[in-house]
């Protein structure tokens, strides 16, 4: 039975990464220390081959017995958490992917970073190949997080040149469903609570920006698929079915069956215009590609959120 460590393990994509590998027969520890995630993510998980730690990962982590595999999805990943928790998104970037990678070297262990499409930041190249080096504002609002990923590439690549650690690095484009946080500050959990209140829906600039919304499920299979690959530089994963924020917004409101009206307000700075991966190489290389279509995605995602939300049920 393999043994993974999940940092960030009660986060969003962290607990559906958990529960994917207890599926497939892993013993998991999840470790986390509750900043943005929440242990209702991880509730349903407990069994006798699942271990919660709570613990910052920026901290040595120790962990008795053999670990095969581990995952560092530990971070901030929304713009309004990194930009309310600017030194601690760095710190986990850099010290929590230092402290992840030498357990991983301590342990022979395989090692699967959880890297973004924000280090393309707004893109100059479209759609976004891994060979892009990107376009990113080091010392603006958002290169807090921009910048702790690429550091995280940065210090993974290096590990693997020079300690021969088995490293995967996946960068991961818009992924959407159940267990986001409704206040998490993205598109999705945005729009959803304020149609089904039939609140206004807050657009930021006009709309026109676009991004690609890859579905959970998929991107979690992907991860697997990588993390069992032979392969060490950077894969895409996520949809390359490219929208607008404001034809989401428009399709949330039909699904919903909304009243909803939409509104605008200032773009942020340094916000990216546009947002499509190249999926060609996790194509070739994992034989992946998205399945979940976008309708059914938010279908599932809505009918979670009417749970959740008690003025919605």
């Amino acid at each position: 039975m393999p043994r993974s460590l999940v940092t960030g393990g009660a986060g969003f994509l962290g607990s559906h990464l958990c529960e994917y590998l207890l599926q497939k027969g892993h013993q998991v520890i999840a470790m986390d220390n509750l900043l943005t995630g929440s242990i209702a993510n991880i509730e349903h998980l407990q069994c006798e081959a699942f271990k919660f730690i709570k613990q910052d990962v920026t901290e040595y982590i120790y962990i008795a017995g053999e670990i095969d595999y581990v995952f560092h999805f530990a971070s901030p990943a929304s713009p309004l958490d990194y930009l309310q928790l600017p030194i601690q998104t760095l710190k986990v970037g850099a010290l929590g992917t230092h402290k992840a990678l030498g357990l991983a070297m301590a342990k022979n262990a395989g090692f699967l970073l959880a890297s973004t499409s924000e280090v393309y930041g707004d893109p100059l190249i479209h759609p976004q190949k891994e060979d892009y080096w990107g376009n990113v504002n080091p010392v603006g609002p958002r290169g807090v997080y921009d910048e702790a990923k690429r550091f995280g590439e940065a210090i993974t690549m290096a590990y693997h040149r020079h300690k021969g650690v088995n490293t995967k690095i996946v960068r991961i484009f818009n992924t959407y469903g159940p267990r986001m946080r409704p206040n998490d500050g993205r598109a999705i959990p945005a729009f959803v609570p304020q149609a089904l209140r039939n609140e206004p829906i807050t657009l930021f600039g006009d709309g026109s920006q676009t991004r690609s919304f890859c579905y959970v499920d998929d991107l979690i299979e992907g991860i697997h698929r990588l993390m069992m690959s032979d392969y060490h530089e950077p894969v895409n994963i996520g949809n390359p079915h490219e929208m607008t924020i404001r034809e989401m917004a428009q399709a949330i409101i039909r699904l919903t069956g909304s009243k909803s009206e939409v509104v605008t307000r200032p773009l942020p700075v340094d916000d990216p215009k546009v947002r499509q991966p190249d999926i060609t190489l996790a194509r070739k290389l994992l034989g992946w590609e998205p399945r979940v279509a976008l309708e059914e995605g938010l279908t599932r995602t809505i009918a979670w959120f009417r749970q959740v939300l008690p003025s919605s049920r």
